[in-house]
């Protein structure tokens, strides 16, 4: 059994990650210790390496909610995690189209002023200063 401090440390991340995820049910309630504290085995862990990894790929405490209930119940066909995933594909790549656009304006931004002079004459201040 881990106190919160080393499973935490096993996964990598802040012991209120921990709290937040226990917070919004992803993770389960731990077992206490006479002294009440929190006490996680190994599902606890591996359950929290599977967030973590949903997270890292930008997935939502919503779509981490479905893969896990389906991961809670492997029987279940996974047609709906293809559909979630190809979901968030698409958000990604709504997202990266979004940064591009935003990359241009600022490409643009910067050449609206070149070096040496100050910041009454700067066309990057003046730009922003402007309303859209």
């Amino acid at each position: 059994m881990l106190q919160i401090g080393k499973l935490a440390k096993k996964a990598d991340c802040l012991v209120q990650t921990v709290r937040f995820y226990e917070s919004e049910g992803l993770l389960p309630e731990p077992a206490r210790s006479e002294g009440n504290f929190r006490l996680y085995d190994d599902v606890h862990l591996q359950r929290l390496l599977f967030i973590r990894r949903c997270r890292a790929k930008d997935m939502t405490l919503d779509e981490i909610r479905q893969l896990l209930s389906f991961r809670d119940r492997p029987d279940l066909d996974c047609g709906e995690v293809n559909t979630l995933v190809d979901s968030h594909i698409v958000q990604v790549r709504a997202k990266i189209k979004e940064l591009r656009e935003l990359e241009r304006d600022l490409m643009e931004l910067r050449s609206s002023c070149d070096s040496g002079r100050t910041a009454g004459e700067c066309g990057i201040l003046s730009s922003l200063a402007e309303p859209a």
